[in-house]
């Protein structure tokens, strides 16, 4: 999904009450239309927000529509812009960000909106590591922070119990993890030991960014088109390795991709189970059991002073259209700036288990003793701020994103199947990586 893709086939924050736009026409408002990709608690949030936004003034009616997974709506939107009825903002999630960066003219930035609209979107009210990644070179903002999240370690206590682990150490490093989910298997505390989902993101891009490894090179792709994968090299593959050798004593189970391990953790099947932060929603909706949420492990070997994990979630991109108006734009801009008023951003938080996106946010949120309230609610938000942010731990840049992390999977499934090694998984992971690549670098270059 590159550029050609897309354009053929398919300090202070947000002061949005200056930005109240005129009606489209005489007595009418203005409407606007989000897809969004959150389904369950967190889709009922983004409904509240809807309803808060147009109760709070009287001139948008804006409308959030589920449109599926993030790669689903993604596709629609792309389907959208081909067919002239792009809607108004389109949620995609973090590693969407380099392709949408190529689509030229269906994209309206952040930073142009706020310059069109008046609208006062200052980068630095951001908390590093979101600015970081959705900013480009100069420092705008190329889309607005909505749902961000991070990876964490999420455990079943009453199961550490049952295997006489101590629930208030969680396992630190991948070694104390390891022998964890052995004792945790061993002693059959859970039907499952240990899960993990988004496996690619969290077992790998998280751990090269936790680790200071490079993913690929260019800066992980922040710095030109022409990167190329590094995940074939030895930590990496000694990565994948421990979860064979886990999956083979039965103390891992790869229980699918992307989210669909999430609901075999807080269903009481796995002890533990690595997971983002803004699965809280549906954990403290679906336990039975008592749980906390721990930072990732790190590896002491290669990084002995860990650096920040990186952000998950999604941003909100503006979408162009024939004969959209000023007026729609202004709209927009004005959802912007409702979105981004701290006690917004605190309850989204709250609600969810995404981190506040601003510091004003994080702040309205810790004064309102929710962290204290909710011990290891703030464990996301620390992880990130943690260490020192390198250009190995700022994030991914890389086009096609989507399309690589799926040829990750089909390498490391194949691996975990016993159909081949961890090195000989890695080495076609990358060789198949770069392709992509280049057919995305050949495309945007054009």
């Amino acid at each position: 999904m590159d550029r050609r893709v897309l354009l053929t086939g398919v300090g202070s924050v947000a002061a949005w009450t200056a930005l109240r736009p005129g009606p489209a026409a005489a007595g009418d408002k203005t409407t606007i239309v989000l897809w969004h990709a959150m389904s369950g608690a967190n889709g009922e949030e983004v409904e509240r927000l809807a309803r808060d936004f147009n109760a709070s003034q009287s001139d948008v009616t804006l409308e959030a529509v589920f449109k599926g997974t993030y790669p689903e709506t993604l596709t629609a939107a792309i389907a959208a812009y081909r067919a002239g009825k792009a809607p108004h903002i389109v949620q995609i999630f973090e590693v969407g960000t380099g392709t949408m960066l190529q689509a030229g003219p269906a994209i309206k930035p952040a930073w142009k909106l706020a310059e069109e609209t008046g609208l006062a979107l200052d980068p630095k009210a951001y908390i590093p590591g979101v600015r970081g990644y959705y900013s480009l070179p100069d420092g705008k903002l190329a889309s607005m922070p909505f749902n961000s999240s991070t990876a964490v370690m999420w455990y079943n206590r009453d199961a550490f119990e049952k295997a006489g682990l101590d629930p208030d150490k969680p396992p630190a490093t991948y070694d104390d993890f390891a022998k964890a989910a052995r004792t945790l298997a061993s002693k059959a505390a859970t039907p499952i030991a240990s899960t993990s989902a988004w496996m690619t993101w969290i077992q790998f891009e998280e751990y090269a960014a936790i680790q200071n490894l490079p993913y690929a090179t260019e800066g992980n792709g922040y710095d030109g088109l022409g990167a190329q994968l590094l995940i074939n090299t030895k930590p990496f593959v000694d990565q994948l390795q421990r979860f064979m050798d886990l999956s083979k004593d039965g103390a891992f189970k790869y229980a699918g991709r992307d989210t669909a391990p999430d609901a075999v953790f807080y269903s009481g099947q796995a002890a533990i189970g690595f997971g983002s932060s803004s699965g809280r929603a549906d954990i403290v909706k679906n336990a039975k059991f008592r749980y906390a949420e721990a930072f990732l492990p790190t590896e002491p070997a290669l990084n002995p002073k860990p650096n920040n994990s990186i952000i998950g979630g999604a941003s909100l991109w503006a979408m162009t259209a024939p004969k959209r108006t000023e007026a729609e734009y202004k709209a927009v801009a004005a959802f912007y700036g409702f979105i981004s008023k701290p006690e917004q951003v605190a309850l989204y938080a709250q609600h969810t288990g995404y981190v506040p996106v601003t510091s004003a946010g994080y702040e309205a949120t810790k004064q309102a003793g929710y962290f204290e309230k909710n011990p290891g609610t703030d464990v996301p938000a620390q992880q990130l701020g943690r260490g020192e942010l390198t250009p190995n731990s700022r994030g991914l840049r890389l086009g096609r994103l989507p399309e690589i992390r799926v040829i990750l999977y089909e390498e490391i499934e194949k691996a975990l199947q016993g159909q081949q090694g961890a090195q000989a998984a890695m080495d076609s992971a990358v060789a198949r990586g770069n392709r992509v690549l280049r057919e995305f670098q050949k495309s945007a270059r054009g």
